[in-house]
């Protein structure tokens, strides 16, 4: 299977934010914008592995400035990062102001989903080819926040989280 580049993934979304999509304060509702996220980075799982794909977990996700009811949200998807059969996608979210004409930035997340074969089982996924500083800097990262989920999973021992180990363990 022939490795892709991390650009081959990046997804855009932008939607507006309606009445509909507000609470009482008339802010784009956190569930909104993380179910708005997992579209986003499903799209630059699936255009990675061309397969479909699950939401396996998704990190700690902290709003840093609440989108308002008229503006509109842009959502960048890129794939940072293929394991076996998973991916860990980073996302970007920026509200805009059209009237006042500004973009700030509202959160940041990573998402990781798994590719399915035909029977719904995980299946293989091409490996990943970092191109940037930025794409490198991601993708060296990406193994230390997969042994985090998969410990606060129950699915790794602590022990055995070597690269997250040579954080605070020296020899």
């Amino acid at each position: 299977m022939e490795n892709k580049k991390a650009s081959e993934s990046i997804t855009i979304m932008t939607e507006l934010v309606l009445p509909n999509d507000t609470n009482l304060f008339n802010n784009l509702m956190g569930g909104r914008l993380m179910y708005w996220m997992d579209i986003a980075a499903a799209l630059s799982a699936q255009k990675h592995c061309n397969a479909p794909v699950v939401t396996a977990s998704v990190d700690n996700i902290s709003f840093e400035n609440p989108i308002k009811l008229g503006n509109v949200v842009h959502i960048e998807a890129k794939v940072t990062r293929a394991f076996t059969s998973s991916m860990e996608i980073h996302l970007r979210v920026w509200g805009e102001d059209l009237t006042q004409q500004y973009k700030y930035k509202s959160n940041e997340a990573y998402y990781t989903f798994v590719a399915l074969d035909p029977n719904r089982k995980p299946r293989p996924v091409p490996g990943l080819l970092p191109e940037t500083e930025e794409e490198r800097k991601l993708f060296d990262g990406a193994l230390r926040r997969r042994q985090l989920r998969l410990i606060l999973g129950g699915k790794l021992k602590p022990d055995d989280a070597t690269e997250l180990k040579a954080l605070f363990v020296k020899d």
